[in-house]
């Protein structure tokens, strides 16, 4: 009898921890889309009292937060509709995701010892944002080579709504909103080897065109 109350604590708990690290890497997507609406969207649900959060993130819960993350998202979605600011926005962006990637899974990762949860907040929560946001700057480098910018503002908004659902896909059902972006992370990844591939292809075909 013991030793099934011991084994459904643990299995509870394994699920808890489960539940944790899908709504962590959901967050960790939509801080790829924008740093600054996952943050806000969460302050202000635990605000209210829909989430609970870690005791040492409770901050993130007060109203000052509230307001800070209310001004920055305002600032970062319009900012990302001025042409040609978008990509001065991508160039510092992508390395604040991937920091505020890394925050967001600590703040909803369950308690364990801070060294395995800020390893696991650096490779899980960074890497995910990393990767999301690296993809949207390929989007955005093509969607002004195509169009000189003009469909950017179409992109802005498809990622604006982007990192809305993704925030309240995490909060409401984060199973699958974990397992939706876990899906999408492999193409993520082909797409920016493959620019990258691409691009280093043609810088040494142009090198050694110039050289002959």
């Amino acid at each position: 009898m013991i030793v099934e109350s011991f084994a459904g604590l643990a299995a509870l708990a394994s699920l808890k921890t489960l539940i944790s690290i899908l709504l962590a890497i959901c967050l960790s997507a939509a801080t790829g889309f924008r740093v600054s609406v996952p943050f806000l969207l969460i302050s202000l649900v635990s605000d209210l009292g829909h989430l609970n959060l870690p005791d040492n993130t409770e901050w993130l819960a007060s109203d000052q937060a509230v307001v800070l993350f209310a001004v920055t998202a305002v600032l970062e979605v319009v900012g990302y509709y001025i042409p040609w600011f978008d990509h001065a926005l991508d160039f510092v962006s992508t390395p604040l995701a991937m920091l505020a990637g890394t925050v967001i899974t600590a703040a909803v990762a369950p308690d364990m010892n801070p060294l395995i949860q800020w390893t696991l907040a650096i490779a899980m929560g960074g890497g995910t944002a990393g990767l999301t946001k690296s993809l949207l700057n390929i989007f955005r480098v093509g969607s002004t080579v195509i169009s000189g910018g003009l469909t950017n503002p179409v992109l802005a908004t498809v990622e604006l709504i982007g990192a809305m659902m993704l925030t309240l896909l995490a909060i409401t059902v984060p199973v699958a909103g974990g397992i939706l972006v876990l899906l999408l992370l492999p193409y993520a990844f082909y797409r920016i080897w493959s620019f990258l591939f691409s691009s280093k292809l043609q810088l040494e075909i142009e090198t050694k065109l110039q050289a002959s």
